[in-house]
């Protein structure tokens, strides 16, 4: 979780590195400044090699284990969430990155902009949508569903505490919107197809990113089997189509393996991808606390994915080949280590490309 570690006034004055269209502190925080680990050669060379519309990157930046890694220092999870994007950013392979703090409290224009000042142009954000908007209940702070949430998919809500700020501030640099729907209670089952209803309404009230944000997208991650029921999806797919959207790959282990997802994604062919590895499968639907004690400093891999890598990197390939945009972010608790896993994602892309040559 982000949300604990950000300040709410935004991080230090940046300006931008001469002659490398990165973005680097002013002179007056360049000695409190978190310094990037200087990139392999094998990163460099994987992301010359990477198609231009397909964009890697983590769910985060605040991970002191990725000493040597991404960062050239040692630094506390507090000094990498307030100061570390603009190292993160100096990373080959890292050309987005999952801004999951807007998940937990709608974030203002400020700090949209303070985000995007200290990225190059090239760079892209992934936002996620309040939980205000996305969550059907109002949870406690140890996750409990305590009521009913009464903004759950509101339109006015999703347009003027999300994607108008997140639009405002990041402009060029916003990549994709996401609207992740929490798991549903229960009784809540019952009523998909007025659900349905009122993700059309709220996706269809979104204002038009095509002139301030050319690259962006706006996606639905779903939490629940449930959506992808042959008796919903078909409505799922269309309402997504109607509205310019597109469904987010969740790959976590609350939703069927990626092979399970394709079918709604074909259904939205030919579009752009997005996808979110948020949890190896091995640890079960509510393991995220497991892998999480299992994989602490997040320093190497342990259990890896190598079947979601090769499927998902033809997926990666297939949608840039096409001509449309490719955004994959990744968890430390998909294998360990998400940068590592990212590099061995990106060198799967790069092997299949070559084979397919």
């Amino acid at each position: 979780m982000q949300n604990p570690l950000f300040p709410d006034d935004p991080p230090g004055d940046v300006t931008t590195a001469p002659g490398t269209g990165k973005s680097a502190p002013c002179a007056k925080t360049q000695a409190a400044s978190v310094q990037p680990e200087p990139p392999h050669p094998a990163d460099i060379e994987r992301a010359a090699s990477l198609p231009p519309l397909a964009r890697l990157g983590t769910s985060s930046w605040n991970s002191p284990g990725w000493k040597g890694l991404v960062w050239g220092g040692e630094y506390s999870e507090s000094q990498l969430a307030k100061s570390g994007l603009q190292a993160y950013a100096q990373h080959p392979l890292f050309r987005t990155v999952s801004l999951d703090r807007a998940f937990y409290r709608p974030l203002t224009v400020s700090q949209y902009a303070a985000y995007a000042a200290q990225v190059g142009d090239d760079f892209r954000f992934v936002v996620k949508a309040p939980a205000q908007v996305t969550d059907a209940t109002v949870r406690g702070k140890h996750g409990q569903a305590v009521i009913a949430n009464p903004d759950f998919l509101s339109a006015e809500l999703a347009v003027q505490t999300f994607a108008k700020p997140a639009l405002q501030g990041l402009q060029n640099k916003l990549g994709v919107l996401i609207f992740q729907i929490s798991p549903l209670p229960a009784a809540l089952y019952r009523r998909i197809p007025e659900l349905l209803q009122q993700m059309a309404r709220m996706l269809q009230a979104l204002p038009s990113l095509t002139e301030q944000a050319p690259d962006a997208v706006v996606a639905v991650e779903v939490r629940d089997p449930i959506w992808l029921d042959p008796e919903f999806a078909p409505a799922f797919a269309q309402l997504l189509r109607d509205a310019g959207a597109t469904y987010c790959l969740g790959l976590h282990a609350k939703m069927p393996p990626i092979e399970g997802q394709l079918p709604l994604l074909r259904a939205l062919w030919p579009g752009p991808l997005v996808c979110r590895w948020n949890l190896n499968r091995l640890h079960g639907a509510y393991g995220y606390e497991e892998a999480a004690r299992l994989y602490l400093p997040y320093d190497k891999l342990v259990n890896i994915d190598l079947d979601t890598r090769a499927t998902l990197a033809k997926v990666i390939n297939a949608t840039t080949n096409a001509g449309h945009h490719a955004y994959v972010t990744v968890n430390n608790k998909a294998e360990g280590c998400a940068p590592l896993s990212v590099a061995g994602l990106a060198g799967e892309v790069c092997g299949q490309r070559a084979k397919s040559a």
